[in-house]
């Protein structure tokens, strides 16, 4: 098996602090590896340094000759100008090329009227697009991209929200063809629907993988082979994210007896040293010398834990009433008549697809934006804390620990004992070194958890959580989940983290469009075995009504989509036809194992035809019904 990358004795930092040092891994081809780790440990940067866009202060990182990269940074860049079919066809490949100056060449023509040098220009893209066989790379785009929720092609990049952008940036990578795709947290800003299809995407993808995500069942369900980043040294486990814990937690209970061992020697040549031993002979010396690398080398073993159980303030019997509440965007109902009275301690997840308002609920229960009709009534004990997508601004010249004492300098744990903000930083994954660091010098990640920590230092008795996972890393998460175990108090939290919403809701709003909120007794696996089954398909496309379209184009077929189009029906017919004879001819081959081996095989091959089938239908009949539509 070929070697995609190899990295041997890789160290990296930044002014002085050291992330990784001396790591030595490789990625074989086909592999689909997942990388976790505290935020700030240095997981984005490793990808850099292995996509070529940083360098490692020392060590090797060899990528195969003839390996292609593809790489999704948390971050990415765009042009603002281009429409969504442009971005996605940047890339240096010649198909790549030939497609953007396509669509570039019809966009023009259409908004030109009339013109025959673009259509001689057109005429000679279409043929180099052809010779490249490029015409299924455009289709698997526009599939990709309805997936994820863009249906408006030819939108303007720099008219769509920072979400849609970041979608349009996934649908960018997965369209490339390359041997190793890198993905810096592929599920944010992407909806539970859009989650489970990437992940049957990427199953089904051939080329090596390597991925930083906070998505736990993403990642039982995906990788083959985790990674993990700790305290500048990186561990390899050979499993999914379910092995991977149980193989950690061999690790560290062999790392314990070993450090219990050497924790023992270190008394006895502690008690040594105290009884006056002077350095003057070789074996005095060597003892002296075990004694100091026994020291330096006893250091805590295992992950940082936080026992957050902190009291939160008083509840009266009135905690939020929320009646006939009605909220519209350019006269589009996003919260339509809803009304719910929140208990003491409610547990509520809220979903839904892109754009249906679950960011729009929590903001006019905290109060930010002011409801068309009903009324919000917070009881006279009701603290809210609100946990939004975006970070509130931080003041970057303050050290960790000053922003933190800017809300409280203690905090009250439930057994009714004085917390320091020092310690609740420590218990939050901030070392006593890093809390006298200017938050200019935190990662993204670290920042975020620093925003987090600050709301639960208020002590709130009500929680509101838009998105809490994005950009939190899974040791995080687990604290998080931990505390709110216990919090006494109401939660009510906007997530597509499956496994957050498992942990921690007993009860769901699915916000299923046109302003109607329906309410669901369960966790989301509850709701998922349950419902999505009958619900919307992700493959539906949804038009971006609140954004102006500087440059509109005519809604039709291609000529390749019109005739594929025409046959489908009959395509799918044949498909469904095979699974039927391949059937029967199990059933007739009842007693013959070989043989049911092999058409057991067939009749895989056959559903996952008639699989993509259907999907390609669905996007076709729904673009034919929306050019008929604009034809009206």
């Amino acid at each position: 098996m070929m070697n995609i990358v190899a990295c041997e004795k890789v160290t990296k930092g930044f002014s002085e602090k050291n992330l990784f040092d001396n790591i030595t891994f490789h990625i074989d081809e086909g592999e689909k590896v997942g990388l976790i780790g505290v935020n700030g440990t240095g997981k984005s940067t490793l990808l850099k340094l292995i996509a070529g866009l940083e360098t490692p202060d020392s060590g090797l990182i060899t990528v195969n000759s003839h390996a292609c990269v593809q790489y999704l940074p948390q971050n990415p860049n765009f042009d603002d100008q281009a429409t969504v079919l442009e971005e996605v066809f940047r890339g240096s490949l010649p198909v790549m090329k030939s497609l953007r100056e396509y669509e570039i060449a019809l966009e023009r023509l259409q908004h030109e009227g009339q013109n025959q040098v673009l259509q001689d220009k057109l005429i000679a893209l279409s043929a180099k697009v052809d010779e490249a066989d490029g015409w299924q790379l455009e289709s698997e785009a526009k599939t990709i991209l309805t997936k994820l929720g863009i249906g408006n092609f030819s939108a303007v990049m720099g008219t769509l929200s920072g979400g849609q952008r970041k979608r349009v940036a996934l649908a960018t990578s997965l369209i490339q063809p390359c041997d190793l795709l890198i993905l810096d947290e592929p599920t944010n800003h992407i909806d539970f629907t859009a989650v489970m299809w990437l992940e049957q995407y990427l199953n089904s993808r051939k080329g090596a993988l390597l991925m930083i995500t906070h998505d736990r069942y993403f990642l039982d369900r995906v990788v083959q082979r985790m990674l993990e980043l700790d305290k500048g040294v990186l561990y390899s486990y050979v499993g999914n994210y379910s092995r991977f814990l149980e193989l950690k937690a061999e690790r560290e209970e062999q790392q314990a007896a070993t450090l219990e061992k050497k924790q023992n020697l270190l008394r006895r040549d502690l008690a040594w040293i105290r009884r006056g031993a002077q350095a003057r002979s070789t074996k005095q010396k060597a003892r002296i010398e075990r004694f100091e690398a026994l020291q330096g080398d006893t250091k805590e073993i295992g992950r940082d834990e936080l026992s957050l159980q902190s009291q939160a303030s008083r509840l009266g019997r009135t905690i939020i009433e929320i009646e006939g509440l009605s909220k519209s965007f350019d006269g589009v109902p996003v919260i339509q008549d809803f009304s719910y009275i929140v208990l003491r301690n409610d547990r509520v997840g809220i979903v839904g697809l892109n754009g249906r308002g679950k960011s729009t609920l929590l903001n006019l229960i905290a109060g930010k934006i002011v409801p068309d009709a009903g009324t919000i009534h917070i009881g006279q004990t009701g603290k809210v804390g609100y946990f939004s997508q975006e970070n509130q601004e931080l003041d970057e010249s303050l050290r960790v620990i000053e922003y933190i004492q800017q809300e409280a300098h203690y905090v009250k744990a439930a057994d009714g004992t004085l917390i320091s903000a020092a310690q609740m930083l420590e218990r939050f994954l901030f070392p006593r070194l890093l809390q006298w660091t200017p938050i200019a010098k935190l990662s993204g990640g670290e920042k975020r958890r620093l925003y987090l920590l600050k709301i639960l230092m208020a002590a709130p008795n009500v929680l509101l959580l838009d998105e809490p996972t994005n950009d939190l890393d899974i040791q995080t998460l687990t604290i998080l989940e931990d505390y709110l175990s216990g919090f006494d108090g109401a939660i009510i939290a906007v997530s597509h983290d499956r496994y957050f919403l498992d942990k921690i809701a007993k009860r769901l709003f699915v916000l299923e469009g046109k302003g109607s909120i329906v309410p669901y007794a369960g966790n989301f696996s509850d709701y998922e075995e349950t419902y999505c089954a009958e619900s919307e398909p992700v493959t539906k496309p949804k038009a971006d009504s609140s954004r102006t379209q500087s440059r509109p184009k005519v809604l039709k077929f291609t000529f390749k989509e019109q005739r594929e189009y025409d046959v489908i029906e009959e395509s799918i017919e044949a498909a469904e036809g095979e699974i039927a004879v391949v059937e029967q001819q199990m059933a007739d081959a009842a007693q013959d194992a070989g043989r049911l081996q092999v058409l057991c095989g067939e009749l895989n091959q056959a559903k996952a035809k008639l699989e993509t089938l259907m999907e390609r239908w669905t996007y076709l009949a729904d673009l034919a019904e929306r050019i008929q539509k604009s034809r009206s």
